[in-house]
């Protein structure tokens, strides 16, 4: 490659930014970096009508959040600016102009209703209305209209549109890194709008006009921008520009069970969020899930993203990626052309490796920030370091951290009815109480000396494990569940042990 590598991530602010769009985000990203090029970040706001406020600050905010911060775009300038194109408007009627003064494109003057007769006429004649070389010299337009005839009309100002004027019996060939060769009939091309007479231009020109202008070498976008590929091709070759290169990207489809497209409405189907961040909707006065909000690291979203659709290459069965290590293997030769299908229970698996992966100092700050006001020793770094060591394996997120240690903070209020039945028999009591007793005697509460001096009781007296270790975790925990009971004991301290015993005594 001879020209620097700049990738543009193009979002409309018409809403919250779906993981899809984060994945095209972040394919654009890893290949700016992977080839030391510039990542760039331009607000497609054409269309007003759409506009959502707050969106344009919520795509920046999910991609910092996302660890994949743009170079370029709104407040950092590097010379391509303004980065929204509502701020370009000024630029995109020379180059319409252009295209009129060289007969590349048209003026078009037909209205909405005139329009919209012509295709139910069509469409009762089980035909579809295309408008391209077939009708427009019957239509009203700069091609079948007089000189004079259009001067009049742009001079009483009557709406209009700015067609491309699309070839006839012609084949495109066109290329695409991810699809290859890619032929095209040009006969069932329409004319598309390029401009409108209210000043604005419709996205395909500014998008062509945009990405030359900021030099921009390879559009990675959506597969549902493959349709446009052909008409962006042959803008291209109307002004004479160097086309970038482009790849279109598999589609992230529902999970098993659904078909389709994962959309911006699935999130309350599939029961987990669709979007990196909450989203509070104002037209519905409904409040969307996000990633970051339900306790997934960015790391978990950014490895799972990026394997829908992308693979290392054959023969490779890796799954868990920095950030750094996807800069230096990523490929889009390793892109695939089937759309991968989003899986909730995968996406959890990933946020789980990723808190495995913390260490446990890192991991005690996060949980510090979800216990109780009042939780006892919830300020002991030490010791919060010391639980997160002792039941992170089974947490999938650091919300689970406390419903797994509550009992290391806090005696229990009540008794799992079910683990009750099961521990206390007759005579349990006696046992328990003959258990404070030896706890009252040692000076050293250490997980290796209670466990020596529990186990040799136990053997002295001939009785089975159970019948003492069963109750014991019963007293401390409230349930049969969780670490070694003896580290339990050695945690909480001879005397909270104790009066934990006690309790589970007076009450059971």
């Amino acid at each position: 490659m001879s020209k620097k590598v700049r990738v543009r991530f193009a979002p409309s602010p018409t809403g919250p930014l779906h993981i899809g769009g984060v994945r095209t985000a972040l394919f654009n990203y890893l290949f700016a970096k992977k080839h030391s090029g510039d990542f760039i970040l331009r607000i497609e706001d054409t269309d007003q009508t759409r506009y959502v406020e707050g969106a344009e600050q919520y795509i920046i905010d999910s991609l910092n959040w996302c660890n994949i911060p743009f170079d370029e775009g709104p407040g950092k300038d590097k010379g391509f600016g303004p980065y929204r194109q509502s701020e370009r408007k000024h630029l995109y009627k020379q180059y319409a102009d252009q295209l009129i003064a060289e007969g590349k494109a048209y003026y078009a003057f037909d209205t909405s209703d005139e329009l919209d007769t012509h295709r139910k006429d069509h469409e009762a004649k089980g035909k579809t209305f295309i408008y391209n070389w077939h009708n427009r010299l019957k239509l009203k337009n700069s091609l079948s209209l007089s000189a004079e005839e259009v001067e009049a009309k742009l001079g009483a100002g009557d709406d209009y549109v700015i067609r491309f004027l699309s070839p006839q019996d012609e084949t495109l060939q066109l290329q695409d890194i991810i699809r290859g060769d890619i032929n095209i009939d040009t006969n069932i091309l329409d004319d598309k709008v390029l401009f409108k007479s209210d000043g604005m231009p419709t996205y395909h020109l500014a998008n062509i006009v945009d990405d030359h202008l900021m030099e921009i070498t390879h559009v990675i976008r959506g597969e549902e921008w493959l349709p446009s590929l052909a008409l962006h091709q042959q803008l291209y070759d109307a002004f004479g520009w160097q086309a970038p290169e482009f790849a279109h990207l598999p589609l992230i489809l529902k999970p098993a069970g659904f078909k389709g497209k994962l959309s911006k409405r699935d999130g309350d189907k599939i029961g987990m969020p669709v979007f990196p961040l909450q989203w509070f909707d104002k037209k519905n006065n409904v409040t969307l899930k996000g990633f970051r909000e339900e306790g997934y690291f960015p790391e978990a979203i950014i490895n799972m993203l990026v394997l829908l659709g992308w693979n290392e290459g054959e023969g490779v069965e890796r799954e868990i990626y920095t950030l750094d290590e996807l800069i230096s293997v990523f490929s889009l030769d390793h892109v695939t052309k089937s759309g991968g299908k989003f899986n909730p229970d995968k996406t959890k698996w990933f946020n789980q490796q990723y808190l495995q992966l913390k260490n446990d100092e890192e991991l005690a700050e996060l949980f510090k920030e979800t216990l109780p006001l009042d939780c006892a020793r919830g300020d002991h770094k030490d010791y919060l370091t010391s639980v997160v060591g002792l039941i992170k394996e089974r947490a999938t997120f650091v919300s689970d951290l406390w419903s797994l240690s509550s009992f290391l903070f806090e005696a229990p209020t009540s008794y799992d009815e079910k683990a009750s039945k099961k521990a206390w028999k007759e005579g349990t009591a006696l046992l328990m109480d003959e258990l404070i007793g030896l706890l009252e005697s040692m000076d050293d509460l250490s997980v290796a000396n209670v466990q020596d001096f529990v186990k040799s009781w136990i053997g002295a007296k001939e009785i089975g494990f159970g019948k003492v270790m069963m109750p014991l975790r019963l007293s401390l925990v409230g349930s049969l569940q969780g670490p070694d009971v003896f580290t339990i004991a050695s945690m909480i301290g001879k005397e909270e042990t104790i009066a934990r015993i006690q309790k589970a005594i007076d009450t059971l």
